[in-house]
């Protein structure tokens, strides 16, 4: 009889043996989808320099980055704002992966956010940078620097952010730190926006004299050709160096590899053609070429000079103070272009004192 009841339990039609089917099948429920979400691969965020509207940007990458996305079999999500203190804000809180970005901003990425810079831009013209301008309205009294300097607190000054490198860090290096002035209290009254508005800004009599850089220049040419028209440069900068790409350095080592290959690699193969005539619509890009740190010690320099300029001109208890401060600057700056250089990621511990 005991035989009889242990195969009767196991007869596949016995209570028993439906109870452990339904169990089996309520395991293979919860586990499968784990199982599929495991395999979805996690999006990349990509974020985009602003040039023009953030909805401008994104329409211009949103072709190279759909074939990045084919390439990699993974999804990718793009993030556009409007100012650079919100991308510097993104990267901070680590919501973006990689990014095209200018040279100064990526300097901040890469001391305190944890990039590294794996690629930077080319362009049509074989042009290795672009350059930053000063603008006044074509029938404007202003003809040359003197015009600007002999008037302390006369003219109206529309500049870009602070993380600007054309549209401020620049112009302020060149043309106003090397005078010991500020340009934030040099002029009797100072506009803060992108290149777009600055330039209407000119051109509307909101604004006596602008920044702006050659390349937002022809985009505004395309845009706006009758208020162009009406534009006269009356300062150009030294070369400032083509934006850079910069990428998660706790990204997995063979995805940041796969990454920078394919933007190295992108226009350059058997479908060039259409993939240089989607680069166009980022406004002339041609491809991106190898890069390392090393492309950011130009904008250190910037840093340094702005930084011995506010130590000059602060107030000091003596000399031996201020010569302090000078010596501290020189060395960060010296150790930041040290590390710089040897394209290594950096020990972001060494600027836990707040400079670059």
């Amino acid at each position: 009889m005991r035989n009889e009841r242990i195969n009767a339990g196991a007869y596949p039609g016995s209570p028993r043996a439906w109870l452990a089917c339904l169990l089996l099948i309520l395991l293979c429920l919860s586990v499968s989808p784990t199982r599929a979400a495991d395999k979805t691969p996690q999006p990349l965020t990509f974020g985009v320099l602003p040039m023009g509207g953030p909805s401008e940007s994104l329409e211009a990458w949103r072709p190279m980055l759909d074939d990045m996305s084919h390439a990699l079999q993974r999804p990718i999500r793009s993030v556009s704002v409007s100012t650079y203190e919100g991308l510097a804000q993104a990267l901070t809180e680590q919501r973006i992966d990689y990014a095209f970005v200018s040279g100064r901003l990526a300097l901040q990425a890469v001391t305190q956010d944890r990039m590294q810079v794996v690629a930077q831009l080319t362009r049509g013209d074989g042009t290795l940078g672009y350059y930053s301008v000063l603008i006044v309205e074509k029938d404007s009294p202003i003809h040359k620097l003197d015009d600007i300097f002999s008037k302390p607190g006369h003219w109206r000054y529309a500049r870009g952010e602070a993380l600007s490198v054309s549209g401020y860090l620049v112009p302020e290096t060149q043309l106003f730190a090397s005078r010991k002035l500020d340009s934030d209290t040099f002029f009797s009254n100072v506009l803060i926006d992108n290149h777009q508005n600055n330039a209407l800004a000119v051109v509307n009599g909101e604004a006596d004299l602008a920044t702006n850089n050659t390349a937002d220049l022809e985009r505004f040419a395309k845009h706006f050709p009758d208020q162009y028209a009406r534009l006269r440069v009356i300062w150009k900068s030294s070369l400032i160096p083509h934006a850079v790409i910069i990428v998660r350095t706790d990204l997995p080592a063979d995805l940041r590899d796969r990454v920078t290959q394919f933007l190295i690699s992108y226009g350059k193969g058997r479908n060039a053609p259409q993939e240089v005539a989607k680069l166009q619509l980022i406004h002339d890009i041609s491809g991106f070429r190898p890069a390392g740190n090393d492309v950011l010690t130009s904008f250190a320099d910037i840093d340094y000079t702005l930084d011995q300029r506010r130590a000059l001109s602060a107030q000091w208890v003596n000399n031996e103070a201020m010569k302090a401060r000078l010596q501290k600057i020189e060395a960060a700056h010296e150790l930041l272009i040290n590390q710089l250089k040897s394209n290594r990621p950096l020990n972001l511990a060494a600027h836990t004192d707040g400079t670059p």
